[in-house]
């Protein structure tokens, strides 16, 4: 841009400057005119407009508001002049009397011929653009130069820069055009250097940290945004310590104040929560009454989920609410509200909980309307709701459904709200979405502990053309293989609660098991799941694949036997049974999960066999939330039919479920190779115990320390030979992981020493894994 003199346009300045020549102009005029009896008085047989070139003269006497022949006086020509000014579509005004002719004189504002923005880098000129109100072809506004500069300042305090400054300035250019430049000084990021909490006794300050989203200034503070501080995120965090405190017992938590305090150098903030926690509270007597005579209050009371001595948890008593109208929805039973009364026990820190079961107003939903969103189809908001037009109005089902939309993930914003309808029996529920990408395309490197470094692409579609339904692809390649899967679901099914899926997998790989032998695996599986209860789900399958081993080099002649078998066809099918309590959310810091899963081999296909395998999973935090202990048990047995023998590509390894040794690294093994080759097992069972803690380290780090303990073996062969140990053995490793926290996900360094183990075991004293949560 070339450079001519800048100016900013003080409208304040001028409009001093402006208003002393209209009253020297009016005294002027005074002198001038001796015989007007009062000098302060004139009439105006005339009014002549200069200056202007695109607004009427017209329009300029509508805002004087001077009539011919009126008597004015001088308050009365300023009043004029502010009207002019006021309009904003002029740069200069002047009113001069000239005896009996009024000269309204006036200097329109340019027009902005381009605008520029200059010293931005971490902000782009196309996002910027979208802020500012001001657009080239325009008439030129100080005002709202001025109100631009201050809406990209605000952005800038978004992304934490809290010392960025804007200055419009602008180039004149010829035929009344300017050019209008945004000089941006974007400062540096304004940190949260410490975080701290006054008034907390039952958490420590590292456990109430990991709950906020605000985040202390870490080693990674370039890549992490959170760190930042931006203070609409501190009514979020202190809605989340609520959240965090009520869901634990403490229901007369307060957050006090919240004191964000500038560093001396004015380059980060302290920031203090003061906080009340109060007393915890358990659930007391949970009782249910009701004055309907349809309604048997004993049977309500079975379906409450919540039991004495229990700790206080808001979810829990709405999880049971929930429960009793769906109760009553069954029984046919419309318009059931159930209202909790709570009744507080001081002396004992109880909530005694009395579920009202009574009859709500008559109201039904005449309507669901849905706006915003431009891509989502309809159905697949209206699929969130458990009514229908017509169905009885329900506030509680409204909520609901209002949070199962935003779970999606489709939309930045999602708001729900009722009016009355049509007749105040009639309820209009309406739903304003805003959309969001839904779609990603990523590559990156990855690791695995059996087949080393690779590389990855990936693309996935969560709201595939609009209808909600998942699309994925990836390639992962690594070292010794290549692996491409397709996914595809749909999560209403039919239009009910019923996910479809569809998968396509093929797979190659390169001396997988001890570089003897190649492998090629192609699998479709399509499959549906749906729900049983709140906490648990079905899962039906059916699996067509080929697989076969080529060019063994080895000596095992289990192994070449299996080459011998060429490429062989598996038609099964199956089911998944899986349990997880977190789903009803009675406990924040313990959870179970359970899973169950069966495939039957034989409907076509060259293989018959019964797969079977279990895991049992649960986990606690103790010490105040400081510590998390985990514990898992998993086992498996492939049953052959049809006096069938087992193949490797079918068997187990153990390869990620134990730690301490390599992939095949233990299991049966034929012993008359050199190499003692690994076999697999038709078996296995293992149970890996581990503890998570804090090291003392400063949270922004993300980096805590673990100990586990891991069990376990994988046995049995039904095609033994001689030289071959299948036995049963356990084996057993310990170690110490770190656990750490990283924008590219959280990774897992595992230092383990086998402690039982086979002389022909393969052990392995490090690896890096991405952590895994239960």
């Amino acid at each position: 841009m070339s450079r001519f003199a800048r100016g900013n346009l003080g409208r304040r300045g001028r409009a001093k400057l402006l208003a002393a020549s209209v009253f020297l102009g009016a005294a002027g005029s005074a002198t001038l005119m001796p015989h007007v009896v009062q000098a302060q008085t004139y009439r105006f047989s005339a009014v002549e407009v200069t200056g202007n070139q695109r607004v009427d003269a017209s329009t300029i006497l509508s805002y004087a508001g001077i009539a011919r022949g009126e008597a004015v006086s001088a308050a009365r020509l300023n009043d004029a002049y502010q009207a002019i000014a006021a309009s904003g579509l002029f740069e200069r005004v002047e009113l001069v009397p000239r005896g009996n002719t009024l000269v309204i004189s006036v200097t329109e504002y340019p027009t902005i011929n381009r605008i520029a923005f200059e010293g931005n880098s971490r902000i782009k000129d196309d996002d910027l653009a979208t802020i500012i109100q001001s657009k080239s072809r325009r008439v030129y506004s100080p005002s709202m130069a001025e109100a631009d500069a201050a809406a990209i300042v605000a952005a800038y305090e978004q992304q934490g820069r809290l010392a960025a400054s804007v200055t419009p300035k602008i180039i004149r250019r010829s035929e009344n055009r300017v050019d209008l430049a945004f000089e941006i000084v974007e400062g540096a990021v304004v940190e949260i250097e410490r975080i701290s909490f006054v008034g907390n006794r039952a958490y420590s300050e590292g456990r109430l940290r990991r709950a906020l989203g605000t985040k202390q200034a870490g080693i990674l503070r370039r890549i992490i945004r959170s760190d930042t501080f931006i203070a609409d995120r501190i009514e979020f965090d202190k809605q989340v310590l609520r959240d965090f405190y009520t869901s634990r017992g403490f229901v007369d938590f307060q957050v006090l104040s919240v004191a964000p305090e500038l560093t001396r150098n004015r380059d980060g903030y302290l920031l203090t929560f003061t906080i009340r926690e109060g007393q915890q509270f358990r659930f007391g007597q949970i009782t249910t009454v009701s004055d309907l005579a349809e309604v048997d209050a004993d049977e309500f009371q079975r379906a409450a989920n919540i039991r004495p001595g229990q700790v206080y948890s808001p979810l829990a008593v709405e999880n049971t609410i929930a429960r009793m109208e769906r109760l009553a929805t069954r029984k046919g039973l419309n318009f059931i509200r159930v209202e909790p009364r709570v009744v507080r026990n001081d002396r004992d820190l109880t909530l005694d909980i009395e579920f009202a079961v009574t009859r709500g107003p008559r109201m039904f939903v005449e309507r669901i309307d849905i706006e915003g969103n431009a891509t989502t189809l309809d159905r697949v908001v209206r699929h969130q709701f458990r009514t229908v037009e017509g169905d009885p109005f329900n506030p509680r089902e409204i909520r609901e459904s209002a949070d199962r939309i935003r779970a999606l993930g489709f939309f930045s914003r999602a708001d729900v709200t009722a009016r009355e309808g049509s007749a105040p029996d009639q309820m209009v529920v309406n739903v304003d979405v805003e959309e969001q990408p839904t779609g990603s395309l990523s590559f990156g490197l990855s690791y695995s502990e059996v087949d080393g470094p690779g590389a990855a692409i990936a693309f996935t579609e969560t709201n595939f053309l609009g209808r909600g339904q998942l699309l994925s692809f990836r390639i992962d390649t690594g070292t010794d293989n290549s692996t491409s899967r397709l996914v595809f679901a749909e999560p209403a099914f039919l239009g009910r609660d019923v996910r479809f899926r569809f998968s396509a997998l093929y797979a190659e790989t390169d001396g997988r098991f001890n570089s003897r032998f190649d492998t090629r695996q192609i699998e479709i599986s399509p499959s549906l799941q749906f729900p049983l209860s709140e906490s648990s789900r079905l899962e039906l399958r059916y699996t067509l694949g080929e697989s076969n081993i080529r060019r063994y080099e080895g000596n095992a002649q289990i192994i070449q036997d299996d080459a011998d078998r060429g490429a062989l066809t598996t038609s099964k099918i199956g089911y998944s049974y899986s349990y997880d309590s977190r789903r009803n959310g009675l406990d924040p810091n313990s959870g179970i999960r359970l899973e169950f899963n069966q495939d039957f081999a034989g409907l076509g296909g060259d293989l018959e066999f019964i797969e079977t395998t279990a895991l049992i999973g649960a986990q606690t935090m103790v010490w105040n939330e400081e510590i998390t202990l985990r514990a898992e048990f998993e086992g498996g047995v492939l049953s052959m039919l049809g006096n069938q023998d087992s193949r490797l590509l079918d068997r187990y390894f153990l390869n990620g479920k134990i730690r301490g040794f390599e992939g095949n690294g233990i299991g049966p093994r034929d012993l008359s190779t050199p190499d003692n080759e690994a076999l697999g097992g038709t078996m296995f069972a293992v149970a890996r115990f581990e503890a998570e803690f804090p090291l003392g380290l400063p949270e922004e780090y993300g980096i805590k320390g673990g100990l586990f303990a891991d069990v376990g073996s994988v046995w049995n062969l039904d095609n033994n030979l001689s030289g071959v140990d299948d036995s049963f053995s356990l084996r057993s490793a310990v170690g110490v992981s770190i656990y750490w926290n990283t924008p590219i996900g959280p990774l897992r360094f595992n230092f383990s020493e086998a402690v039982k183990k086979k002389d022909y075991d393969r052990t392995q004293n490090f690896d890096l894994t991405i952590s895994t949560r239960f």
